[in-house]
């Protein structure tokens, strides 16, 4: 009786240790960066939070967003740049890839000739096949940057 307890604590341990080195299952999240540089990340239950954050336009260097859907990459992917009135100002559509890649260049000289009646805050969006209502990432707030030519 002995033995048998034994073994059954032994193969317990065991897979408690199997299963703690195994990967945890991909979530939902977002990241976008410019220059290299991580401007917002957000992951699982965190991308509620955080609807007032402004992004500085200092630099004409492209956004670079990456949209994460449990790990893989969404079809049909669209990001879409509204004014401050929720209109739409344009919308930059990305090809479903046979090696998709997460990353989606998002030119600032595009927006940045979008601000108009004087608006400084313009709102970006996700959307996708796996997200088709959308998703506010981040409020540009475009300040007195220009568009340089």
């Amino acid at each position: 009786m002995k033995k048998i307890i034994s073994l059954a604590i032994s193969g317990i341990v065991i897979s408690a240790a199997l299963l703690s080195f195994s990967p945890k299952p991909g979530g939902e999240g977002f990241e976008i960066s410019q220059s290299g540089k991580i401007l917002i990340q957000k992951f699982g239950s965190n991308m509620e939070e955080g609807k007032s954050l402004q992004l500085q336009i200092t630099s004409t260097e492209p956004l670079i967003v990456k949209y994460y859907h449990c790990g893989r990459v969404g079809n049909n992917r669209v990001i879409t740049v509204k004014d401050d009135q929720n209109k739409l100002l344009k919308e930059f559509h990305y090809a479903d890839l046979k090696t998709p890649s997460p990353s989606m260049v998002v030119p600032l000289k595009d927006i940045l000739t979008m601000k108009k009646g004087g608006s400084a805050s313009l709102k970006l969006f996700y959307s996708s096949s796996e997200l088709p209502k959308g998703r506010q990432l981040a409020s540009i707030n475009t300040g007195n940057a220009v568009a340089k030519r």
